[in-house]
This record gives structure tokens, sequence and C-alpha cells, in this order.
């Protein structure tokens, strides 16, 4: 156990940092003052292959059709994951309340072991409505790719290993594309804002 802790802050500690070097890379495209975010570097989202609950596959214009939250992470994830994915399932019901429809999407970065079955599973108890999202190896490298995302396996252990990971959510619509993204730090109410924002400006 004290084992799986002292990694377990390794990877929280090189999480943040790739975290913080991604943000220097991210850009978010500004419209009025809705984007909190003013930072350089290359374009975000694009298109992707991936696998549902069902085993059936599905791109990005399959689940992007309205404003969407996409989270990369894992199931076996000890912090961070179980805590950025709950604050965007509350966004969803914040927005949901002011007549507002938004997607969650969890995307999973270990696809050798989080299986179609395991990923929808795990989504669905955060929230009814997440889109549990998996797929090959290939598949989820290059959705990783396009989102410009950080993810690597710690080669610790062959079957409870963890995975080192970026922690941001993005905003996504479905012509617009990618507008905003969101930080650990972001609070529920902060996040469910920046949406009802963009989708007031794109809608």
């Amino acid at each position: 156990m004290s084992k799986i802790i002292a990694i377990g802050a390794t990877v929280s500690v090189v999480a943040l940092v790739a975290g913080t070097f991604a943000i220097t890379h991210l850009t978010a495209p500004s419209m009025g003052d809705c984007s909190a975010s003013a930072v350089a570097g290359a374009t975000i989202g694009g298109p992707f292959e991936l696998v549902d609950k069902n085993g059936q596959t599905v791109t990005d214009g399959d689940v992007i059709t309205q404003p969407t939250l996409i989270y990369f992470g894992y199931t076996f994830c000890p912090d961070f994951c179980p805590l950025d994915v709950a604050r965007n399932a509350a966004a969803v019901d914040i927005l949901a309340a002011r007549g507002i429809d938004v997607t969650p999407v969890f995307i999973s970065i270990d696809p050798a072991r989080d299986t179609p079955e395991v990923v929808g599973d795990y989504a669905a108890a955060f929230h009814p409505d997440m889109v549990g999202l998996t797929g090959s190896a290939a598949q989820v490298d290059a959705a990783s790719k396009a989102y410009k995302t950080f993810y690597s396996k710690a080669d610790d252990d062959p079957e409870y290993y963890l995975m080192q990971h970026s922690t941001f959510t993005y905003l996504t619509f479905p012509d617009a594309g990618f507008v905003e993204f969101f930080r650990q730090a972001d609070s529920p109410e902060k996040v469910a804002e920046a949406v009802a924002c963009f989708d007031a400006a794109i809608t």
C-alpha cells in the first residue's frame, strides 16, 4: 500500500508538471468575455474514432452533437480523475437546471485495462448522460494527439500500474469545435458559467 501511495504521489507531481507544460501550448479561441484562456499554441481538437460502451465505433461527429465537455483519464486513476469527472458532472447538472444540455465525455487513456463495458460503467457512475469511450491503442493515441493531451504508463507494476496524464477538460461545440479548456481548480459553477456564455455566443 505504501508503495502505491508513493507512486501515486510521484504520478501526481508529474501530472502537474505535464499540465503546466501543456498550458503554454493550448489555444482557446477568444469570444468576447467568455474565454478565460489567453495562451499561445497549436489548434486543439479534431476528428477521432473511438469505441462506446456497446462496443460500437463512434466518431467525434456522433459524440459532439451539442456543447460537450471532454476529459481524458482512466478508471484506475486514484486521484485526479474522480474529482475532475465529478466536477464536470456537477457542471452539467447546473447547466441542465438552466435549460442548457451538455454532454460530458470520458475518454480512457488506458485501453489495455479499460474495456468498453468498464468505461461505460465508470462514466455512468458519475452521470447518467456521461459518454464513456475507449478504443485500440492507436485510436486512443490519435484522439489524445488531436486534443494535445499527455499520457504515459508508469512501469511500476504489470497489472496495477498507474498512468501519468494531463488533466484538462475541453469544451467543444459541433460546428465551432474546441473553444475553451478548464483546469482542476475550476469549480462546477465556473465551468457552468463559461459553458453558458459560449453557448449563448455560438447558438
